[in-house]
């Protein structure tokens, strides 16, 4: 909490707007919930620019908001989601409802991404993060869905860590 605390006083006074950015994602079975982050861009960027795209130099990402994403701290309230049961810690990160498809136009195959709930982190994020295209992300969701262990699960969570340590991967 103390850390939830000084993360949410620098956003405040980096830049307007509120410390919590909310966002409509598609989670198990492809019900729609609310995802939790902390903010990283100016208010109501997704309007501006390249709407939900970002890139390196992006003006609309804030100064603590690109500290935020190269610690992925920005993701920690993600904990709020496991907590309700949107989320757990392991599992395929979850799209937002219109992209890369709607849900009933993925696939039966990539439709296995929805049977479990979507994750903090997860086998497509060890595995290129956002170097991947969406359609190699959802390959890795589905390896994941059909091999899924305690094992996978903890290789993820470690990996994860050197993931976000080496910095790997933060923009396409």
């Amino acid at each position: 909490m103390p850390l939830f605390f000084i993360i949410a006083v620098l956003i405040k006074l980096d830049s307007k707007g509120p410390v919590f950015f909310l966002q409509e994602r598609l989670g198990k079975n492809g019900n729609v919930f609310k995802i939790y982050k902390f903010r990283t861009m100016v208010k109501n960027a997704e309007s501006k620019g390249p709407g939900i795209y970002t890139s390196k130099g992006d003006s609309r990402i804030t100064k603590v908001g690109h500290f935020l994403r190269k610690t992925s701290l920005d993701e920690l309230p993600q904990l709020l989601n496991v907590i309700k049961g949107d989320m757990s810690l392991v599992g395929p990160r979850p799209p937002v409802p219109y992209h890369p498809y709607k849900y009933n136009n993925y696939s039966d195959k990539q439709r296995k991404r929805f049977i479990v709930k979507p994750g903090i982190t997860g086998f497509a994020q060890i595995s290129g993060r956002n170097k991947l295209s969406w359609d190699e992300r959802i390959e890795f969701d589905v390896e994941y869905v059909e091999n899924h262990s305690l094992f996978l699960d903890f290789k993820i969570l470690f990996n994860t860590f050197l993931t976000v340590f080496k910095n790997n991967d933060i923009y396409r």
